[in-house]
């Protein structure tokens, strides 16, 4: 139950475009039909069929596949206010939501801009801007460089005066772009360089800056609201430490290490960074815990000028709408509570469901199967035929639990993950998974490093047992057909199945109504296969799995995705092998190519024909998603050609750079 605010009008808002796309589209969109606004989606090419041009009441074609030609677009974004009668822009998060040019041309237009004035947003929207105010008012920083120059002789000369370790961070935007961790001095200008070359795609600023590093610490954040009438409070603290390549994939509240004094004091140093601004509007201003001293000193890292990825955490912990707080704040309403009138309750998680696999690296494809868990609020915008593709943020939608305690809310969300069912391009979902049952995370130790020391230890527990593998394979062989109509044989069918760098070998012998004898070496295994709508039920040496199964076309071959529930709850890719010629071998032979492993853009090429590189040297740069993703030579070896241009579109498997052995 949401806590509702007046229902005053003193600034009719009547139509609402969302500048935006996706689940934060469709999460203003509920809001404001519940509020009796009418909406306007725009999109780009990409996004035509996407499920928020649907929902909204009227949408309206930016053009365009790329951001900056839709998305980004302030002069387009206009244009179509203007001619769907829109009287108010939600900016969402991303895209233009921390654009003080933007918000300003809102407002020139005669607008309602939902969000903090554009004064706010120039002066906490800059890392290096809001550190300055806030030393001016008494809130924590680390020590750093916050300079204009942004010559290279001046990072190298700031450098040595701060000491090591460092973090170099673009002073705009947000979501662990443009941030590089530097441990050695001969690491400085590379990270200065990539960091620029980041943060200039994604934010159209290359400006850094530098501060001392905490190697250890947590991420708090502090979400505020505050109104036109000089009212601002805090509703409490989010957890966000567990991180890959600096971006959240799991947020909690309250924190494990916070104090109810310790809040009190971080929540007054947020009000002050805000109220120093003149801030309007719903904000978050991120600290760095230091968990290494016993006293727990904070600092802070920026302000977030906008609604974070990450409210739903807040808005079960304390059951207000932000996004109708918003609104209303936009449209001249006082704050409807006093700070000593929020109340948190219970505790809250949330996972980000990404297109990646447990590696990281961004996915692209078509979802074939979609199911939602029960029990668990899930902000998405996915459907059947949604086409993920390259040029947005990885993120699908975001699954939220909330529980009387932490343990009980990590249980609801592990489950909740279990239950979902996304099949047609590999996910984050079982690494997630994993992630809740780590025992660092369920202790509430987890730091910013959980990860990096972690992830492979999360890894090795996600790999198929052989009966799992078994299954999966059944699952592929059956899901086209009813298991009873495969006809009795006497014959065996020798069937090969690739899994990764693995294949499975057995003989199958269908002996009519769905039972099978399976021969996998010496052993052997009676199963039997039923099948209700689209699920699979696979008994197999006492045990029942369940499982779905479909086929994604890939550039080359088609590949099956799998997922299982049952003793153990996982997703396979499979490639039936079984008409193929085995390996002769020729799989143990020196890599002879570098290829795309997934959708993006080559932006840069460090190598020429000809040029001798050792393994590990940086051969090549794709951006994908938003992020740069650097390619290493596998090996020893000289470029004996290369097979695509700087500025193309490339595609998952495709050969960039061909190899020959060093002399």
């Amino acid at each position: 139950m949401t806590t509702s605010l007046s229902s005053t009008l003193p600034h009719k808002v009547t139509r609402l475009l969302i500048a935006n796309r996706g689940e934060i589209a469709l999460r203003v969109i509920r809001t404001a039909r519940l509020m009796g606004i009418q909406t306007v989606a725009v999109y780009s090419d990409a996004d035509r069929d996407a499920l928020h041009v649907h929902e909204a009441d009227t949408a309206f074609a930016l053009g365009g596949t790329l951001s900056a030609d839709s998305y980004l677009r302030i002069d387009k974004l206009l244009a179509a206010a203007q001619a769907t009668g829109a009287d108010a822009v939600h900016p969402g998060y991303g895209f233009l939501s921390e654009n003080a040019e933007f918000a300003q041309a809102v407002i020139d237009a005669g607008l309602t801009w939902v969000g903090p004035p554009p004064a706010a947003i120039r002066a906490l929207g800059s890392k290096s801007a809001a550190k300055a105010l806030a030393q001016q008012h008494g809130v924590p920083c680390l020590p750093g460089y916050f300079g204009a120059d942004q010559s290279d002789a001046t990072f190298k000369a700031q450098a040595e005066q701060l000491g090591l370790p460092l973090m170099v961070k673009a002073v705009a935007g947000g979501g662990g772009r443009g941030m590089r961790l530097v441990t050695d001095m001969a690491q400085l200008l590379p990270a200065v360089h990539s960091a620029r070359s980041e943060a200039l795609a994604g934010f159209g600023n290359g400006d850094l800056l530098m501060e001392r590093a905490l190697l250890r610490p947590r991420h708090i954040e502090v979400q505020i609201m505050a109104d036109q009438h000089g009212n601002c409070i805090h509703l409490g603290e989010r957890d966000c430490s567990v991180q890959r390549r600096h971006q959240k994939i799991i947020e909690e509240s309250p924190s494990p290490a916070v104090t109810p004094a310790l809040r009190v004091q971080l929540g007054q140093a947020a009000i002050a960074l805000a109220q120093s601004a003149g801030y309007v509007g719903a904000g978050t201003v991120e600290f760095l815990l230091d968990e290494a001293q016993t006293d727990k000193p904070f600092y802070l890292m920026e302000m977030n000028t906008r609604l974070q990825v990450e409210h739903p955490v807040t808005e079960m912990l304390t059951g207000l709408d932000l996004v109708e707080w918003q609104l209303r704040i936009a449209r001249g309403e006082p704050l409807p509570l006093a700070q000593a009138d929020v109340s948190l309750r219970g505790h809250a998680i949330e996972v980000r469901l990404c297109a990646e696999d447990e590696n990281f690296t961004p996915q692209t494809g078509t979802v074939q199967a979609f199911a939602e868990p029960a029990g668990l609020r899930f902000d998405h915008a996915l459907h059947v035929g949604t086409v993920v593709t390259p040029h947005y943020d990885s993120m699908l939608g975001k699954l939220i639990a909330h529980a009387p305690t932490r343990a009980q809310a990590i249980d609801r969300l592990g489950t909740g993950l279990d239950q979902t069912a996304l099949l047609g391009l590999p996910t984050n979902r079982a690494f997630l998974a994993a992630c809740l049952k780590h025992p660092m995370f369920r202790a509430g130790e987890a730091l910013i490093p959980f990860l990096a020391e972690h992830a492979d230890a999360v890894r090795q527990s996600l790999p198929a047992t052989s009966e799992a593998r078994t299954v999966a394979t059944l699952a592929v062989l059956y899901v086209g057909q009813a298991p009873a109509n495969a006809m009795p044989s006497p014959f065996t069918r020798p069937v090969r199945m690739g899994m990764g760098a693995d294949t499975l070998s057995l003989n199958l012998q269908e002996r009519g109504q769905g039972q099978v004898r399976i021969q996998t070496g010496d052993a052997t295994h009676q199963a039997r296969v039923t099948r209700s709508a689209e699920t699979l039920h696979i008994d197999l040496n006492g045990q029942r799995w369940h499982a779905r199964a479909v086929a994604c076309q890939g550039a080359h071959t088609v590949q099956w995705h799998v997922q299982l529930h049952g003793p153990e709850n996982l997703e396979l890719w499979l490639s039936d092998q079984s008409h193929s010629a085995p390996s002769t071998g020729a799989s143990a032979q020196a890599v002879q190519s570098l290829r795309a492993p997934f959708n993006g853009k080559l932006i840069a090429l460090h190598v020429q024909e000809g040029q001798a590189v050792q393994q590990g040297d940086a051969v090549l740069v794709i951006e994908s998603m938003k992020l740069e993703h650097i390619l290493c030579a596998p090996r020893d070896a000289v470029v004996h050609s290369l097979s695509a241009n700087v500025g193309q579109q490339v595609g998952p498997g495709q050969a960039l750079v061909q190899w020959k052995d060093a002399a």
